[in-house]
């Protein structure tokens, strides 16, 4: 009786069973799995995007130049101050994109092929949905304080009755208290994705 127990061969779990593939389905699998091409035309548009923030700099740097040159004896100091913030306001939506491109294409589309490259960024070696997520919320708070810091500068003429001006543009106390608050909801929202991202990696034995 025992070497009868002993010689019954194991049946097959649910798992171990491999169940064939309909070819129909098989099909509408790969073109799922092809679809995803279809976003790339979206990050080559972004490339192009990126060439006309390119020119914006280029031209905003020339103004910049151009102000310098014509009166360097009078030098408002505000004014260039928020000129290098626009240059850099800049600078961070094309780090920006750069992070869209890259990361969203690695994930959402193909692999990209620079393991061992010299500058390949050190972010891409573990980037995922989640890790993008984060990223791309601590720059939206960067570019958030570039704005939030353009507009501290005009805070001191508050006092007045029509509020502060500078550069063309006016501004008034419910107009930066709106912009803190947002500024605030960046951080939280960025701090929540970040806690999301730690509590859903899986725990180290």
């Amino acid at each position: 009786m025992t070497d009868t127990l002993e010689q019954t061969p194991a049946r097959p779990t649910p798992s171990t069973v491999e169940r064939p593939t309909r070819p129909a389905a098989r099909a509408i699998g790969s073109l799922i799995f092809l679809s995803r091409w279809l976003q790339a035309p979206l990050y080559l548009g972004l490339i192009v995007a990126q060439i006309v923030y390119v020119v914006v700099f280029m031209v905003e740097l020339w103004h910049l130049a151009e102000t310098v040159i014509a009166d360097p004896s009078h030098i408002d100091e505000a004014t260039i101050m928020l000129s290098v913030l626009g240059l850099i306001d800049v600078v961070m939506i094309a780090n920006l994109l750069i992070m869209v491109i890259i990361g969203g294409y690695e994930t959402f589309v193909s692999r990209v092929n620079v393991d061992g490259h010299p500058d390949q960024p050190e972010w891409l070696s573990h980037v995922n949905a989640n890790v993008l997520k984060v990223k791309l919320a601590m720059a939206i708070i960067g570019i958030s304080s570039i704005h939030l810091l353009k507009t501290f500068i005009a805070v001191g003429d508050l006092g007045r009755a029509g509020g502060g001006a500078l550069a063309g543009e006016s501004y008034t106390s419910e107009g930066v208290l709106w912009q803190v608050v947002i500024h605030m909801v960046f951080i939280v929202s960025a701090v929540a994705l970040a806690f999301i991202d730690r509590i859903s990696r899986p725990k180290a034995h």
